[in-house]
């Protein structure tokens, strides 16, 4: 009994049982309901399962939905590092770039673009990306004259992804109308949950429910039949529809 106790008392079980604790009501946040059932049931081995399988591969950061090319790893890293020590190729220092854009470590990513257009200023990769790095680091004005100039080049670089950097380039500089049309342009081609989500939010912004509520059908009509990797991908956005949804009925009533 006293063995039962100590351990029931014990920091370290104080410490595990906040953990779990804070793995259930993330779950819960993120409506992973068969997650909330295995916590519960096995919360030793499920909170555990969950942080890695789930919280960590769907941590917040500013570049989702943004899917840019190259490995996250070390080993890959390293293999880049190596590769810029002997050849110093612009594609090399561009790659790896791309690695930190994904990392969130965007200070070193925009260092690594830079030293890939010092190399090659025409690679139209390297200026997307870098223009998307400047705008996560809240250089919208810098980030503008990048995006501008590869869009005009080419408006689908990228999937579409440059297009909707710039789009929110636009409303991160308080330019709605240009925003509101460079959406428009993105979902032309694309139906990215992301483009209809902060469409639908400025079309409120104007006053105009009906637009937006449009826009959020659509997003939660294309989750419905969307497949599995992609609803992953979109559960921020598709929790943001939900959340609007209801504003935009109150507002059109």
């Amino acid at each position: 009994m006293g063995s039962v106790e100590f351990f029931l008392k014990s920091p370290l079980t104080l410490i595990f049982g906040a953990f779990v604790l804070w793995m259930l009501i993330d779950a819960i946040r993120r409506e992973e309901w068969l997650w909330v059932l295995f916590i519960i049931l096995f919360p030793v081995l499920n909170a555990v399962l969950y942080f890695f399988l789930v919280y960590r591969s769907a941590s917040a950061l500013a570049t989702r939905g943004f899917e840019l090319p190259g490995a996250h790893d070390r080993r890959r890293i390293k293999e880049l590092q190596s590769q810029i020590h002997h050849l110093d190729k612009a594609h090399h220092h561009s790659q790896l770039g791309d690695i930190y854009f994904q990392q969130g470590r965007l200070e070193k990513a925009r260092e690594c673009y830079q030293k890939a257009l010092e190399r090659d200023a025409d690679d139209i990769d390297t200026r997307g990306h870098m223009g998307q790095c400047l705008l996560r680091m809240n250089k919208p004005n810098e980030a503008r004259e990048w995006l501008e100039k590869v869009c005009t080049e080419n408006p689908k670089h990228d999937y579409g992804y440059s297009l909707l950097a710039l789009a929110e380039t636009y409303m991160a500089l308080g330019d709605r109308e240009t925003a509101i049309k460079t959406l428009q342009r993105v979902l032309q081609d694309h139906s990215y949950a992301r483009a209809r989500v902060q469409l639908a939010g400025l079309h409120l912004e104007a006053n105009q429910p009906e637009l937006a509520r449009t826009e959020l059908n659509e997003v939660l009509a294309d989750d419905g039949g969307a497949p599995e990797f992609q609803r992953k991908r979109d559960r921020v956005w598709v929790k943001r529809a939900k959340q609007l949804l209801p504003r935009n009925s109150r507002g059109s009533s």
